[in-house]
């Protein structure tokens, strides 16, 4: 069965009757510029094929009903604040209180999920689920939203109502990419232009590694590594890390002082400039350059942001030594998963080569495919 068809099946089953449409929307991979986002600096994502899909109607009673097929008893709800709804409900709790405070009439709504993005990956599956309701929600209600301003209300949701610190990325990715296009996005101006991503032009490929080392962002070492980043952005005078260019990096280490302060802003810095010298190179057609780049990113995280987990860093050391051009860990850390710049031919030994340096040390089995660049969200 399919993710749609899973949805509607959940969606007849849990209400007895036929939903009014199915909206959808992707997972992500963070090509580049991990934890930039928050620092007001600069990302570059790619929406996935894997997507949650919004099988959704009308209510009759005026309450929002949730349903998923990973949990099918329904969470129903009426109008609610920040942190009345827990668990897994408290994202679409959050959606609906978002538009509201947005000064949006939201419809009362019936809702049931189906997904095939992998949970706890560090491919965004939170920011899916929050796209795919609020697209929903907004059709449903003939509601005009513009569509730069649909990430930040799915952001607010899970920054207030869940109380997860992530920022623009994610929401951003999954609603306003493209297929064929990684999205580059400035994350202080919300300004995005879409980069030509061709992979298959090039005989390349991305393989994405989930490390099956799950990871949570609401476990305090995510908020810990904000909360560094804006005690060093007070330090050196600066609204955010993103203004401080790598140009001044030698200046700005020597006034932070601070061993941890340094390394942490160092990341940020770094890249940035990383992520600014991607985008030139994909624009130029130079896919295959962008690989030093991001094996760079990948140390930066494991020394200087220290998010890695020996899982990750093994999956990444074991593509580069079976030939990736570059490999990093993408989403916000601790676990997660791994993505390699292949040649299209090289999947199948890549896998097998991170699956048997994985055998070696006792670890659970990695899980991998080949990505490609999907659309955003949107009504199936």
């Amino acid at each position: 069965m399919s993710i749609p068809e899973a949805a509607v099946a959940a969606f007849t089953e849990a209400y007895g009757t036929e939903p009014a449409g199915l909206w959808a929307a992707p997972g992500r991979v963070n090509l580049i510029g991990e934890h930039t986002d928050y620092n007001d600096g600069f990302v570059l994502p790619f929406a996935l094929p894997q997507r949650t899909v919004a099988a959704a109607g009308p209510s009759p009673d005026g309450t929002w009903s949730v349903c998923s097929t990973l949990a099918p008893e329904p969470v129903t709800f009426g109008v609610t604040e920040p942190g009345e709804v827990t668990g897994w409900g408290a994202y679409v709790a959050g959606v609906v209180w978002a538009l509201q405070d947005a000064g949006f009439e939201v419809p009362p709504a019936r809702i049931a999920l189906a997904s095939d993005v992998p949970l706890g990956s560090g491919l965004s599956s939170s920011a899916a689920l929050e796209s795919a309701v609020l697209t929903a929600l907004i059709d449903l209600g003939g509601l005009d939203v513009p569509l730069e301003r649909r990430p930040a209300i799915a952001q607010r949701a899970e920054n207030v109502y869940v109380g997860a610190p992530t920022g623009i990325l994610d929401q951003s990715a999954s609603i306003r990419c493209q297929e064929g296009q990684a999205l580059f996005l400035d994350c202080r101006s919300y300004q995005i232009e879409q980069i030509p991503f061709d992979l298959a032009g090039q005989g390349l490929a991305i393989l994405v590694i989930n490390s099956n080392a799950p990871h949570q962002h609401v476990d305090g070492e995510y908020g810990a590594r904000r909360k560094s980043c804006e005690a060093a952005a007070e330090a050196l005078g600066v609204k955010a890390l993103r203004d401080v260019a790598v140009a001044d990096l030698d200046r700005a280490m020597d006034r932070l002082g601070d061993e941890v302060l340094q390394r942490r802003a160092r990341h940020i810095i770094t890249e940035n400039q990383r992520v600014l010298d991607t985008v030139e190179l994909l624009r130029a057609g130079r896919v295959r350059d962008i690989g030093p780049l991001l094996t760079a990113s990948h140390a930066s995280m494991r020394d200087d942001f220290e998010i890695t987990v020996d899982q990750v860093d093994t999956a990444v050391e074991a593509a580069l030594a079976a030939g990736a051009y570059g490999a990093r860990m993408t989403g916000g850390g601790f676990g997660g998963c791994v993505l390699a710049l292949i040649d299209a031919d090289r999947a199948d030994a890549t896998a097998t080569a991170v699956a048997d340096a994985y055998a070696k040390k006792n670890f659970t089995a990695p899980t991998s495919w080949v990505a490609t660049a999907g659309p955003g969200a949107g009504r199936l």
